[in-house]
């Protein structure tokens, strides 16, 4: 995929205004969205049939599987994920493409001025223009996912959702959502609507019972993993089955077990869509042709990656929470062994440890640094200390470019006496990863 161009002078400047509306960057509240929307005739109220989606792990990957087989199918399909990797465009997509610079900056004007300086936060008032831009632009459904927990997310001012879907649930965002299983899914099972089915991706116990607390309130049939489908891995391909089918397909292009479980949730909610006609092939094909950057992504060229020695792996991963951890920790373990460095860099409201730990066991040393141009990143001095905590051999460097040039000089080294093609995984943030994209295109 060919590296995004740079933004125009004009969006930056009012995404930038944008930001200085509201003292906090989260305030989770349905309260200012709703008067804004008010204001803008209420635009959510005339999309497309609405797929909602929510859960710790997963969302962004299961929607993109979902929207490949949707588009396999040959629907028009609206998709709006967070956060972006490059441009702001990537969180706004109209029936296939991108949103266009143009349209994007008259959007957003539009509702800066309806706004009118009331406080309202970057990500409500931003999600109001993609409502718009929903609204008005011809499409078969529109794939909804929530920026954060479910119950209060800006998002959750659908009425009445086609269909909604949970994906894994673990311990994430504590400041915002509590610190146990059970209040993070109270949270996030807040999209489950009356009468509206839910498909369930692979969940703790301890969240299975709140979800399905949720479903009486909301009389709300539940489309469970484990119970009312499955999905395993085949020695060629995946095997996804129901009590209506059974289904052999390719494997995932995403590399990873976590993606098949990712993959396994997309096709359940593919088969639960009233009135959409998703064909096995469609389905295969949907897997295939995925586009999912910083997932396990192979960075082949570029300023950084031309930093190592020849031979060395450069792989890009957004993987930012405990599960995620554990999840890429299971993808490195697919490919063939190599000595293995770690370029780590985290926000501060994630839990770094948890993250880092089932990683370290496979890692040679990893060199932190803190996010560029993220206020809420961590410290890299304190990221490696998280990293020393779970036995982790860790040092700071000042930068992505630093890091590389120190990896590279000890690959090099260790490569005199004891020769052996190498690897560097950059993860921790899918902020993180934006801005290596950019740093290496």
């Amino acid at each position: 995929m060919a590296p995004p161009a740079p933004a125009p002078a004009e969006l930056d400047a009012i995404l930038q205004r944008l930001t200085a509306l509201h003292p906090k960057a989260i305030d989770l509240s349905l309260d200012r969205i709703r008067a804004l929307l008010a204001k803008l005739g209420d635009p959510y109220l005339h999309l497309p049939a609405v797929f909602h989606v929510a859960g710790s792990k997963g969302k962004g990957s299961t929607t993109a599987f979902l929207r490949a087989m949707l588009e396999a199918a040959g629907y028009r399909v609206h998709a709006y994920t967070s956060p972006h990797l490059v441009r702001f465009n990537e969180r706004i997509r109209l029936a296939g493409q991108l949103i266009d610079d143009a349209k994007l900056i008259a959007l957003l004007e539009r509702c800066e001025s309806v706004n009118a300086g009331a406080p309202i936060t970057f990500f409500e008032i931003t999600t109001a223009a993609a409502y718009l831009a929903f609204a008005e632009v011809p499409a078969d459904i529109v794939l909804l996912e929530t920026g954060l927990g479910g119950i209060a997310d800006t998002t959750n001012v659908i009425p009445q959702p086609l269909l909604t879907a949970l994906t894994p649930i673990g311990i994430d965002h504590v400041a915002f959502l509590g610190d146990t299983i059970t209040k993070i899914a109270a949270n996030k099972a807040g999209i489950l609507k009356d009468g509206v089915p839910c498909v369930v991706g692979p969940q703790p116990d301890e969240a299975i019972a709140v979800i399905e607390a949720r479903a009486v309130e909301t009389k709300s049939t539940l489309f469970r993993h484990g119970r009312d489908w499955t999905v395993r891995e085949t020695l060629d391909g995946i095997r996804w089955r129901d009590s209506a089918v059974e289904l052999s397909l390719p494997r995932p292009a995403l590399l990873g077990a976590h993606q098949v479980v990712n993959a396994g949730v997309a096709i359940a909610c593919a088969r639960q869509l009233a009135g959409f006609s998703i064909s096995p092939d469609a389905i295969a094909a949907g897997l295939r042709k995925i586009d999912w950057p910083a997932r396990m992504q192979r960075l082949s060229k570029g300023p950084l990656a031309e930093l190592l020695p020849p031979g060395t792996e450069l792989w890009l991963d957004g993987a930012h929470n405990a599960m995620a951890g554990e999840a890429l920790a299971e993808a490195l373990k697919l490919l063939p062994p190599r000595p293995t460095w770690l370029v780590a860099g985290m926000l501060n409201t994630k839990d770094a440890a948890g993250f880092l730990r089932p990683l370290a066991p496979q890692m040679e040393a990893a060199r932190c640094i803190a996010i560029p141009g993220e206020a809420n990143s961590l410290s890299a001095e304190d990221l490696t200390a998280a990293a020393r905590s779970v036995g982790l051999t860790a040092d700071p460097a000042g930068s992505a470019t630093a890091a590389m040039r120190q990896i590279a000089q000890t690959i090099r080294a260790d490569a005199s006496s004891a020769p052996a093609p190498a690897r560097v995984v950059i993860a921790g943030s899918l902020y993180l990863a934006g801005r290596i994209l950019a740093e290496n295109s």
